[in-house]
């Protein structure tokens, strides 16, 4: 992973923008769009900067100052890089490629544009308004997770990419059997290149409260499990696995 991807909060905040035309106008729209107040060079208390025209010299001063620069099609001058932007407020997406396309961002902006509806947000809404109640519903932390992932599977009661799923909140609050039964599946992996993954794998990946793998499992796949999901090295499957999703990951043999 080239970089790390984070949220700024700019409301209320100064950004330093420089150069002019319309790279420098479109990235003045875009801070605006996200309430920063886009201020020269010289503002003295800016810890961001975007150089719109790329100058090399202007970088160089701001960096001297501690500010973080973006430096506009110039990638070996970025301190951080923009993303394209997918926004279903207050849910965001951001495409990045590290300043190596950006009409590759643009194109996988578009289609993930086509695919989502329009009233994600709502959904997210929704699910921040009744955070309390879905405490109280599911006490322990675990098996809360676990029942707003079988929430938001695909056919669930709140889909995410179901246009009505908002809608579904409180009729998946009051349901039965929300949360999934505990097991254990097995994957046997073609390789250790993430991009044999079949569909399947990479979901469960993606859902795994837990993974216990053969020490021959190659780093890669492993990344593609949840950040805070388990990594266990054994040479077999465990008898008892665990609440919750958990997987058993061996390479296929040749």
């Amino acid at each position: 992973m080239h970089s790390l991807p984070v949220f700024l909060r700019l409301t209320g905040r100064p950004v330093i923008l420089t150069g002019e035309g319309e790279a420098a106008d479109a990235k003045r729209r875009l801070l605006e769009r996200a309430g920063a107040i886009v201020v020269g060079e010289s503002d003295p208390d800016a810890r961001i900067a975007i150089v719109a025209d790329g100058d090399a010299a202007t970088v160089a001063r701001l960096r001297a100052r501690g500010v973080l620069v973006n430096a506009t099609d110039t990638p070996d001058l970025c301190d951080f890089t923009l993303p394209a932007i997918v926004d279903r407020d207050p849910v965001l997406i951001a495409i990045g490629t590290g300043g190596a396309s950006a009409g590759l961002a643009k194109a996988l902006r578009q289609r993930l544009e086509a695919m989502l509806p329009a009233r994600l947000g709502a959904l997210a809404t929704a699910l921040y308004a009744a955070r309390a109640a879905i405490r109280a519903r599911w006490p322990e932390a675990d098996a809360r997770r676990r029942a707003i992932d079988a929430g938001l599977v695909p056919g669930g009661a709140i889909d995410p990419l179901r246009d009505g799923a908002a809608d579904g909140v409180p009729g998946w609050l009051a349901g039965e059997g929300a949360a999934t039964p505990s097991r254990l599946e097995a994957i046997r992996l073609l390789s250790g290149d993430p991009d044999d993954l079949t569909l399947r794998a990479a979901r469960l990946l993606g859902e795994a409260d837990r993974v216990y793998h053969h020490p021959a499992v190659a780093p890669a796949i492993l990344d593609r499990a949840r950040a805070d999901a388990a990594r266990i090295v054994t040479q077999a499957p465990p008898a008892m696995a665990g609440d919750g999703l958990s997987l058993w990951l061996e390479m296929d043999q040749p």
